[in-house]
Formats: C-alpha cells, sequence, structure tokens
C-alpha cells in the first residue's frame, strides 16, 4: 500500500511540474505575440460602465402618474422617453445627496 501511494505521489508530482512548464511556455508565448504586435504589457484597464433599464416603463408610468395612464395608449414613446428622463432625476438627486459624482446621459439604442 505504501508503495502505490509513493508511486502515486511521484506520478502526481511529475503531472504537476508538466502543468506548471506549459504555464511558463503559454506566458512566453504571449509576451512575444505581444512584441511582435507592439502591445504593452501593462495597458489600461476598461472603463466600467453601469447600464439600467427599465423593464416596464409603460406600467410604470400608468402606476405614477394620471396624465401618463391617458397618454401612453395614444404616445407610448413619448412616455418612455419621459420614464427615463424621471428617473434619470432622481437618480441624480439620490447620487447628489449621498454626494457621489457621476455622468449621467440616456442612450438610444
Amino acid at each position: 500500500m505504501t508503495t502505490f501511494l509513493l508511486v502515486l505521489s511521484l506520478l502526481l508530482v511529475l503531472f504537476s511540474a508538466f502543468l506548471c512548464w506549459q504555464v511558463v511556455e503559454q506566458r512566453k508565448m504571449i509576451a512575444r505575440m505581444m512584441e511582435n504586435d507592439d502591445i504593452p504589457g501593462n495597458a489600461q484597464e476598461p472603463e466600467l460602465v453601469l447600464t439600467l433599464r427599465v423593464l416596464d416603463p409603460i406600467a410604470l408610468a400608468k402606476r405614477e402618474s394620471r396624465s401618463a395612464r391617458i397618454l401612453a395608449d395614444k404616445l407610448p414613446v413619448m412616455v418612455r422617453k419621459m420614464v427615463y428622463q424621471e428617473v434619470m432625476k432622481e437618480l441624480e438627486s439620490e447620487l447628489a445627496e449621498r454626494e457621489i459624482d457621476v455622468e449621467m446621459h440616456i442612450e438610444y439604442r
């Protein structure tokens, strides 16, 4: 039993060494590829952006406003735009109250 465990341990050590060697070789290959393509190794990290989507803006408008109940069926695009503008105002005021500086925009996709 001891012999079996010793052999198994030796095999695991050899396999671990092989995997370590593979990782070192891959890092070297990546470094060479980045050198060939003139990519700096310490590139700037991507900017994080928070996206907010109101799942049912028409229902929200109908729930929050009497006039929206009338307009939602006739002018849904305008009501959606107004909902997003109002959500943006509320978020801005809440974040300003907590002294968090933000830059907010509405994107049309």
